[in-house]
């Protein structure tokens, strides 16, 4: 769980942000979500997974719907700074270390206590990395602080306790592959808040990636009807 915590939650964080500093969101969400690529192939080599049509196809349409939604045919495109690609692909490695390692992980332990010891884990090594009195000296307001609260409970903890749960009932593929949602609720939820508009290339990335999804639980369904056989 310590390794998981350290070279999947926070290396994939870590390295996430660096990449969208080099680049921009665009770059760093493109590259990072390489990653149903790289667990495909992961499992498939293991045999752990069968590579059938439907899994690559929903792999491809993840993919390619994130490239829609975030734009990158419009003017802004990829920026392809060197480290911000590096960083970006180690984040889609990380990021696919531990779909894979913490489902494996999930079968055995409860997810509280996987998900107590990761993001206990990460917090130590950033406590050693950027000590407390690095923190304290940076003299932030008691709203940057509330902020932060906000900010780590909306943007972490809750997402990887949703996260690690799906994992305990989805192969590393298929979890994956949903979390292709995030760039689409992202574009959404600008949408509402924000009022930006949602382009027609965006839309069909949307719709993309929502029928990745289907295709991939369809295929869970094929898969698992397989396994039972015919019923009389």
């Amino acid at each position: 769980m310590t390794i998981l915590g350290l070279a999947g939650v926070a290396a994939s964080n870590y390295f996430y942000y660096l990449a969208i500093q080099r680049t921009n969101v665009a770059t760093a969400i493109i590259v990072q979500y390489t990653a149903p690529v790289w667990v495909l192939l992961y499992m498939v080599a293991r045999g752990a997974e069968r590579l059938t049509l439907s899994k690559m196809a929903s792999v491809f349409l993840a993919i390619g719907g994130i490239a829609l939604v975030i734009g990158i045919f419009g003017s802004r495109g990829l920026q392809l700074d060197t480290l911000g690609v590096i960083a970006a692909l180690i984040a889609a490695f990380a990021f696919s270390f531990y779909n894979i390692g913490g489902h494996n992980i999930l079968a055995k332990y409860d997810r509280w206590i996987v998900l107590l010891f990761t993001t206990m884990s990460a917090s130590l090594f950033w406590i050693i990395v950027n000590p407390p009195n690095k923190i304290v000296a940076a003299h932030y307001s008691t709203t940057a602080w509330l902020f932060l609260l906000v900010f780590a409970l909306l943007s972490v903890l809750l997402p990887f306790s949703f996260y690690f749960a799906g994992l305990q009932h989805l192969e590393p593929t298929k979890a994956i592959i949903a979390s292709c949602l995030e760039p689409v609720f992202t574009v959404l939820i600008a949408a509402f808040v924000l009022k930006e508009v949602v382009r027609p290339l965006q839309a069909m990335g949307m719709a993309m990636v929502l029928g990745a999804i289907i295709v991939a639980q369809l295929s869970a369904r094929t898969d698992l009807q397989a396994q039972v056989g015919p019923v009389d």
